[in-house]
């Protein structure tokens, strides 16, 4: 998709506004060829591991079922695994923070099961872009520019008809999701996928206090001041009724499945035996660029931040 963007770009350049209206053409039915390529790889590899399970294989880690098509790592492959051993009531899907949504733990789900989705994110310049993807034409899907806080989740979910039992909740907002997630009432996922903060470690249940403008970049420069830690993530869904299944290798995102709906295929794990410390760089320096810091100088801005311990 990298490679398309610059051709984009190439071609403006380099040819007048009819001509690029051409090429530019062009370059997006390429890019749909490539999308199915890539949909029809992930059901090969899909298939793949559902042969391996059905034969007996029991694995210990979610890490195992992982494949990538659409998401940032391995979260399409967990997602296929869990829909095939959670009895899901509504093959319905919430994902907000999900920027263009190129990128995203739902679109794979969108297109390979055909479920029905509601998309949200901050930038309006995103949705717009959504829009005119022929994905949002082709599927039942909704998508909203909504700054999401924990004030307005029920409101903004209500508003647009998503109530009651659904399929799949996945929350990336960078700062306050596990304020959302507490605060959310008027939808029951059977499964919650959501970030946390893995610089926070496995022991302490930290949260950086709830602001609903919240913003990573303008909390604190090194952009390591966010989310939730692992302990506190799974404090919060123990309470909701959701057992901690584990993290995805990358170590970015958590998985749970409503209690009521596991099945005998699923295992609880603690949240020391499920965490994946994340190796990706996510410090920036003062001028906002990625620099790689050792983890006991992470260790040394955190400690300097104020956390709210939750229990």
């Amino acid at each position: 998709m990298k490679i398309l963007k610059l051709l984009r770009r190439l071609v403006r350049r380099l040819t007048g506004r009819e001509l690029y209206s051409q090429l530019s053409d062009q370059v997006m039915n390429l890019e749909l060829r490539l999308q199915k390529i890539e949909t029809v790889l992930g059901r090969i590899e899909n298939r793949q591991l559902r042969d391996r399970e059905e034969k007996g294989y029991a694995s210990q880690s979610l890490a195992e079922w992982e494949f990538q098509v659409f998401s940032q790592s391995g979260q399409d492959g967990i997602i296929q695994y869990l829909i095939r051993n959670v009895k899901v009531p509504n093959t319905k899907f919430i994902e907000f923070g999900v920027q263009n949504y190129r990128e995203a733990n739902t679109r794979f789900l969108l297109m390979n099961n055909n479920w029905s989705g509601l998309i949200m994110d901050g930038d309006e310049s995103n949705i717009e872009a959504i829009r005119k993807d022929p994905i949002y034409w082709r599927h039942d899907l909704k998508a909203d520019c909504c700054f999401i806080t924990a004030e307005n989740i029920n409101k903004i979910l209500h508003d647009r008809g998503f109530v009651g039992d659904i399929g799949l909740l996945s929350i990336d907002i960078d700062g306050n999701d596990y304020w959302v997630w507490q605060a959310l009432e008027i939808v029951k996922p059977a499964i919650v996928i959501c970030e946390y903060n893995s610089r926070l470690g496995d022991t302490e249940a930290l949260v950086v206090p709830h602001q609903p403008d919240f913003c990573i970049s303008k909390a604190h420069p090194s952009w390591l001041y966010y989310g939730a830690s692992i302990q506190a993530l799974c404090l919060l869904a123990s309470r909701k009724g959701y057992a901690f299944l584990g993290c995805n290798a990358f170590g970015n995102d958590a998985f749970f499945v409503r209690r009521d709906l596991m099945t005998s295929k699923l295992c609880e794990v603690s949240p020391e035996m499920g965490f994946v410390s994340g190796k990706f760089l996510q410090a920036r320096d003062d001028s906002g660029k990625l620099v790689r810091l050792s983890p006991q100088e992470e260790k040394g801005i955190l400690s300097s931040l104020n956390f709210v311990r939750v229990s």
